[in-house]
């Protein structure tokens, strides 16, 4: 098809990364690639491709691909990176943002990162200050276009147990979010459909400059996305 956008996947193996690979499924609108470090299972029916390799190369590959597109999923916890602020720091931030560098200056037209609700550089939270300073760095970088999304508590399927905390914080979400109104609308939980649909609307997007997007903002770009028929299986 001639309208049909190749997009790199930058953290395939995580909660939103996998949700974007299922939106995929029977599209042909996209030419999705994903890229990680990993190896991992894809679902069925999906046409798409997975590089997997080191960091340190990940440029070469979007060399390779040439994607009009790069959605930015990647992301750890302060679970995994063992507590510790410079583990979290290396993902969340160096690792962000030596892509980001890579994909600017390979002339990737579109950038969409999934950040987080309250991120702020200026945080006294280490996990919202890290955030903010990917987005203020990002922006430095002047992409044709940047869109960034700030979803709230991500509610899906994720690999792996979750904590007690995020577990309880998914229970309680439905009452929650009739609780959040005014300026804490945008931490009302989200799910990672609405967000995985509004990264692949907002890559087919062709507008120039950089936008942000909270819970709202996403859901609204979510709806946007031209739906598909499923063959019945």
């Amino acid at each position: 098809m001639s309208d049909t956008i190749r997009i790199a996947l930058i953290g395939a193996t995580g909660l939103i990364g996998t949700t974007v690979i299922g939106q995929c499924i029977g599209r042909e609108d996209v030419r999705l690639t994903g890229i990680a470090r990993r190896e991992m299972k894809l679902p069925r029916g999906i046409r798409m491709e997975l590089f997997v390799a080191e960091p340190a190369k990940w440029g070469e590959v979007i060399e390779a691909i040439r994607p009009t597109a790069l959605i930015c999923a990647l992301g750890t916890t302060w679970k995994k990176a063992g507590e510790e602020e410079t583990a979290f720091r290396a993902v969340d931030h160096d690792l962000v943002l030596e892509t980001a560098q890579a994909a600017k200056k390979l002339d990737v037209e579109r950038f969409i990162h999934v950040s987080s609700a309250g991120a702020d550089p200026m945080s006294s939270k280490f996990y919202l200050k890290v955030k903010g300073e990917v987005e203020r760095e990002l922006t430095k970088m002047r992409f044709g276009r940047l869109d960034i999304l700030r979803p709230g508590l991500l509610v899906g399927k994720r690999e792996g147990d979750r904590r007690p905390a995020e577990r309880f914080g998914i229970a309680a979400a439905p009452l929650g979010n009739l609780l959040l109104h005014g300026s804490y609308r945008r931490f009302r939980a989200i799910r990672s459909d609405s967000v995985a649909q509004a990264a692949l609307a907002l890559a087919k997007r062709a507008a120039r400059g950089r936008f942000v997007h909270d819970n709202d903002g996403i859901l609204r770009a979510a709806k946007t996305l031209p739906q598909i028929e499923h063959e019945a299986s």
